[in-house]
């Protein structure tokens, strides 16, 4: 399967079928479906607007919907290894978060819209009881919408995250875990730096997948003015729930890490999924910051047996 190369010309923005919910209007555009083997899938595609934003979203197939939220790196296409492996049995919704090519904010954006951006997006697509993936800074949307809206998600996943939960207070082992993580992560950090390695693509995919690590890096800069680092240290201004708070999510929850991750640090996704009534962690071998992208077959198997469970 290959991912035709992002577009930046949009149609004019006129209101072809606008739907209204309490705060949104949706405004979609004439889409082609998806041709999966053995037939195709209805796309829509369109504009999710707010007060101070308009969010772009896509959704592919039809079934028990599944809402994907990117990471810093990414936008609505990070998604495409898992849109075509589950859009033949769901409806597979992705979107890019506010001033994320191609949605728009008013100001620079904040982590603390993110949930309320999710909500309207759920609305104005009426969708039900969906199960929530975020990668990364998508955890920041996926924790914060469970906490305001419990019984609202089926499931939530949460990969190379754990949001606005501080890891250093996962448990006792936590400040050696992270010391320790640390000081490897760093040192990999730096020589990656020094050779052009995008840190949430990681040395490995750009070593034995050049080509990926390429398309990672070409998804990542369509976001062009966008102050990513300004953003970072809003939403690390803004990581302190203490890991008790995930005690109230009851929802079956899978936290997916990579095991050679340099952003996130992934020993303490086993100590948070701990925290939680219904949880289970997966650490995908060989992988970075970003497995959903670096290693989907593992990924998506993981997700699947997950989605069978639930």
């Amino acid at each position: 399967m290959s991912l035709s190369a992002p577009s930046t010309h949009h149609p004019p923005r006129r209101k072809l079928r606008p739907t209204h919910c309490e705060d949104a209007a949706m405004t979609e555009y004439p889409t082609q479906p998806l041709a999966l083997p053995g037939g195709s899938a209805p796309r829509r595609r369109g504009f999710v607007d707010r007060p101070d934003a308009r969010l772009y979203f896509e959704a592919v197939g039809e079934g028990p919907a599944l809402v994907f939220g990117h990471g810093l790196g990414g936008n609505h296409l990070s998604w495409w290894r898992q849109v075509g492996h589950f859009a033949t049995g769901h409806c597979c919704i992705t979107f890019s978060h506010r001033g994320f090519f191609p949605s728009e904010a008013a100001a620079a954006p904040d982590p603390a819209a993110y949930a309320d951006d999710l909500a309207a997006l759920l609305d104005a697509l009426r969708i039900e009881a969906p199960v929530f993936v975020g990668q990364s800074m998508g955890g920041w949307t996926g924790i914060d919408f469970a906490l305001r809206h419990p019984g609202r998600l089926r499931g939530l996943v949460l990969s190379a995250t754990s949001g606005p939960i501080d890891p250093r207070s996962a448990g006792p082992e936590a400040e050696a875990l992270l010391a320790e993580w640390a000081s490897r992560a760093e040192a990999a950090k730096a020589a990656g730096a020094a050779r052009g390695v995008h840190p949430a693509a990681g040395a490995r995919m750009a070593e034995e997948q050049p080509a990926l690590h390429l398309l990672y890096r070409a998804v990542d800069e369509l976001s062009a003015g966008l102050d990513k680092e300004a953003l970072r240290r809003r939403m690390f201004a803004a990581r302190t729930r203490p890991a008790s708070d995930l005690e109230g999510l009851r929802l079956p929850t899978l936290w997916i890490t990579g095991a050679e991750d340099v952003v996130f640090p992934a020993p303490m996704a086993p100590l948070l999924a701990a925290r939680m009534p219904d949880a289970r962690h997966v650490e995908i071998p060989d992988a970075g910051h970003s497995p959903y992208f670096e290693r989907p077959e593992a990924f998506n198997a993981a997700f699947g047996e997950f989605l069978n469970r639930i």
